[in-house]
């Protein structure tokens, strides 16, 4: 039997139930501050969207460039397009993610990948066949 998620002693459907206020009340001094401070117009939209998808008034996927948006429970289950500065990268929230930032999941950067050395790249690329 799988371990029933519950976040600082509250089970998800408790978060549900509870106003936003009491749910950031939870969350650690950082992202209560980041809540308090910033709620831009593209995060407030980006929750709306999600609690929309959620009653069924709204199809598909939410894309966003916020990054600095904070996990909500009523984000909990949906996928949604994170832009992480070239393309918009799906991302299925779990319940997990809860008070952590959406940006936290996308990685901006790829690992670098060199490829071998070209002619006249050093000295030791003369004895490296070139095919």
């Amino acid at each position: 039997m799988p371990k029933e998620f519950r976040y600082r002693g509250h089970t998800l459907d408790e978060l549900n139930s509870m106003s936003t206020e009491s749910v950031v009340a939870l969350f650690p001094s950082r992202t209560r501050r980041t809540l308090s401070r910033s709620v831009s117009e593209e995060k407030r939209k980006v929750l709306e969207d999600a609690r929309a998808i959620k009653e069924g008034k709204l199809e598909g996927q939410i894309k966003t460039h916020a990054r600095d948006m904070v996990v909500l429970p009523a984000m909990v289950g949906l996928t949604i397009g994170v832009h992480n500065g070239r393309e918009f990268v799906s991302l299925e929230v779990k319940a997990e993610m809860i008070g952590r930032y959406l940006g936290e999941f996308v990685i901006t950067n790829k690992k670098v990948v060199h490829g071998t050395p070209g002619i006249g790249a050093s000295r030791s690329s003369l004895y490296v066949p070139l095919k």
